[in-house]
């Protein structure tokens, strides 16, 4: 194996697919295919498994993630210290994000951003991300991850990186709660209702109710941050709707206290990006993560 199909592979396990991997790293799909085949030859192992319309990594594929990360990382260190053209950057970069977009959507960016630049320092700071775009304007931070504000501030830069669905959930262990929104078709209207403080979820909540003609909702409590709304519904205290994504990342304990009600007609999934001032676009750290994205 070399460095270019490691950089080609570490692309793929970020997309899941060959198609967007080849036409951002400059290759035909074929080209991609071969190199991914002549790789597992190598390894002695398939790393992916694929269909028409999925990319998943095998375990073997985990493995050679961490292993590839690694090593590249190594590499663009031993070109610097050898004072080639290497990673030049250094210094100090903020960021702010919740901490759910810590242990899902940032590790493959940051990992793209200290292979190449493995002497700039990353100071991370975790809270509500609905509190991610004041965080930005304010310059407590230098780049946020945030749900797209339904009105983005004209100053601010916003680059996707996913889009979140929402799940409606409620207890999972028998209770008043649970028993209510068990019911053919639930009173939602005598349900309590835990709901995030402001945000792009808020905004959706608000719509859900509108269009199931809930004027006066119980309000069970307002809460900072979706991490804490999953452990509220969980203790039973009432139901709520949150991004998919934060149950899917809440510790085991808790999910098995959770109930989705898949049933429940959901709206529209909001876009979660990174968010930066645009006029600090030229400064060289943040043009350098920018670029990455």
């Amino acid at each position: 194996m070399d460095i270019r199909d490691l950089k080609l592979f570490l692309h793929l396990t970020e997309s899941r697919h060959f198609g967007r991997t080849a036409k951002a790293m400059h290759v035909s799909p074929s080209t991609l295919s071969r190199q991914i085949q002549r790789l597992e030859e190598s390894i002695g192992q398939p790393l992916f498994l694929r269909d028409n319309r999925t990319v998943q990594l095998t375990d073997a594929g985990e493995q050679v993630r961490g292993f590839a990360q690694q090593t590249l990382l190594q590499y663009q260190q031993l070109r610097h210290a050898l004072g080639q053209k290497g990673p030049t950057l250094t210094g100090e970069l903020r960021l702010f994000c919740s901490v759910t977009a810590a242990y899902s959507h940032l590790p493959p960016i940051l990992d793209r951003f200290r292979a190449k630049y493995p002497l700039v320092e990353i100071k991370l700071t975790t809270g509500d991300a609905a509190d991610a775009v004041q965080k930005v304007q304010s310059n407590e931070a230098d780049l946020g991850i945030a749900g797209r504000p339904e009105a983005l501030p004209t100053s601010i830069g916003f680059t996707k990186i996913g889009e979140i669905p929402l799940v409606l959930i409620a207890p999972a262990l028998p209770g008043a709660v649970r028993s209510q929104a068990s019911e053919p078709q639930p009173d939602w209207s005598q349900i309590p209702f835990i709901l995030p403080e402001h945000g792009p979820a808020r905004r959706r909540i608000d719509l859900w109710f509108r269009r199931h003609h809930i004027t006066n909702p119980q309000i069970y409590a307002t809460v900072s941050g979706h991490e804490a709304i999953v452990s509220m519904v969980a203790l039973g205290c009432g139901i709520a709707l949150i991004p998919d994504v934060v149950l899917d990342n809440s510790p085991e304990p808790v999910r098995s206290r959770i109930s989705v009600l898949d049933h429940i007609s959901l709206v529209a999934p909001f876009e979660l990006g990174v968010c930066v001032q645009k006029k600090r676009l030229s400064e060289t750290l943040i043009e350098a993560f920018w670029g990455l994205l």
